[in-house]
């Protein structure tokens, strides 16, 4: 029975792992994005193409949090909420 559990969970794991895109995966697609704009590899445009898409990124993610955190009652803190 034990076993079958750790089976279960182990290939759950695995099953979501793959559902994670890895920071190099992140740039390699915004590298490409970046070429595909024109800029070219040692040049301080395609740095400052590559830092704009790392900050669209951050900030996408920023926004998502926040309507999560509205979504569930706002952020937490101490105290009684009323």
């Amino acid at each position: 029975m034990t076993i079958i559990r750790l089976a279960a969970g182990a290939m759950l794991a695995l099953a979501l792992s793959g559902c994670v895109t890895t920071e190099a995966q992140y740039r390699a697609i915004d590298e490409e994005r970046c070429r595909s704009y024109g800029f070219r590899a040692p040049g301080e445009a395609f740095s400052n193409c590559l830092m704009q898409l790392d900050l669209d990124r951050a900030a996408e993610r920023r926004y998502r949090f926040d309507r999560f955190d509205a979504s569930v009652g706002g952020p937490w803190g101490y105290g009684r909420r009323w």
